[in-house]
């Protein structure tokens, strides 16, 4: 047996009474807001550095002194875990940057898993300074060579870290008005995704794959419907109940109810959409959780730069309770998982094609449709940030 989530005493979102298209509209946005390299920096700095990111699971580090190195948007920071406190785990961050000179502290593992063997030092190859797992410097060589004005009290900046469904997030700039990672989810996104109980799963499959693509572009193909049809090839059916997808904004956040194969005569009996529907979320700003009844994914487009993106694919699945095997939900997430795949790939080479246009003089705007309101609502969020007509 496996868990099952359940919409439960949550609110409706699909049928008699719920707004199934938000009065967002049609809209035009231009081609240089995903091929601008001084937009991406005002992303890189406004966004991604004030906003909660994902950056791995917590089971990924079991132990005390295990680490991880996470990079992106050019930021490397080590999440360590640390001794437990009343039984829960405690998770340190910090920026991986010796404060002598400026070379990276700790190298990261291939595909930036975790580093296992209880770690209390972490010491730069270059001059051999030494920090402790909170990243505070507790050895210099030649000590007495420098003022000290210069390393009294040194340690590399803090980075915020909490947990929440399972994953480790982080707040890259920590700032007296920086929201906690609840306020950061809001009520709605929290309430909904929350009842997957991602806590409970475990990681089947990740994969990893760099690409010549604006993040948003990434961001963009996994929040409509509007192309399974064409790219997908789904059955006409499936493009006929695609069209009564529901779809929400809360803020920077957002979700959409998919009543794909059978799924809408039983939303339509039952109301319960994380029982039967694929619930689709976004946690802003590139966080997009793409969940069904037996599993879920995260795809996670991570910027390297303008027009580099780490596009990283998660799939997570449900532990079998009280220690029993299924043998059935294994080969049952298992085929779900390559048909995903393939589906996947589909969305990758499009976004090539993408790529191929992008500096074309053809290509001046995107146009969004109204049943594409989540996308336009997205990059809405982000000019009001670049234009400081909001926070994040």
């Amino acid at each position: 047996m496996v868990f099952r989530p359940t919409r439960g005493d949550g609110p409706a979102r699909h049928g008699e009474g719920v707004q199934h298209v938000p009065d967002i509209g049609p809209r035009n946005i231009p081609a240089d807001w995903y091929t601008d390299p001084a937009r991406f920096e005002l992303e890189r700095t406004l966004i991604f550095r004030r906003s909660w990111l994902v950056v791995g699971r917590t089971d990924e580090l079991p132990a005390p002194g295990d680490h991880l190195v996470w990079e992106g948007h050019g930021e490397t920071i080590v999440i360590t875990r640390r001794a437990d406190t009343d039984d829960q785990p405690s998770f340190s961050a910090f920026h991986n940057v010796c404060q002598h000179r400026g070379a990276r502290l700790v190298q990261p593992a291939p595909d930036f898993a975790r580093v296992a063997g209880g770690a209390r030092r972490y010491t730069c190859n270059w001059h051999g300074w030494v920090y402790d797992t909170n990243g505070v410097v507790v050895g210099i060589p030649d000590r007495d060579d420098f003022a000290d004005s210069q390393v009294a009290g040194l340690c590399a900046p803090v980075v915020a870290v909490d947990t929440w469904g399972g994953w480790l997030w982080v707040y890259l700039d920590p700032h007296d008005h920086m929201p906690t990672l609840s306020e950061w989810l809001g009520p709605d996104v929290a309430n909904d995704l929350g009842r997957y109980e991602m806590e409970r799963m475990r990681v089947h499959a990740k994969e990893t794959i760099e690409l010549d693509i604006n993040w948003k572009v990434v961001v963009d193909g996994f929040n409509e419907m509007y192309h399974i049809d064409a790219l997908h090839h789904v059955r006409p059916q499936d493009v006929k109940d695609g069209r009564e997808s529901s779809f929400f904004v809360f803020g920077r956040n957002s979700m959409m109810i998919v009543p794909l194969g059978t799924a809408l005569d039983e939303l339509r009996q039952t109301g319960d959409h994380l029982a039967s529907a694929i619930c689709h979320y976004v946690v802003f700003p590139n966080s997009v959780f793409n969940n069904g009844p037996l599993d879920l994914q995260l795809f996670h487009p991570v910027p390297l730069s303008a027009t580099r993106t780490r596009f990283e694919c998660w799939n997570l699945v449900y532990d079998h309770e009280r220690g029993g095997a299924d043998a059935d939900y294994d080969a049952l997430v298992d085929r779900h998982w390559q048909g995903l795949r393939h589906i996947v790939s589909q969305d990758v080479f499009i976004f090539g094609e993408v790529n191929a246009t992008s500096s074309s003089l053809g290509y001046t705007e995107n146009r969004f449709n109204a049943r594409e309101c989540k996308p336009s609502a997205f990059h809405q969020h982000i000019d009001d940030i670049i234009n400081e007509r909001d926070t994040p």
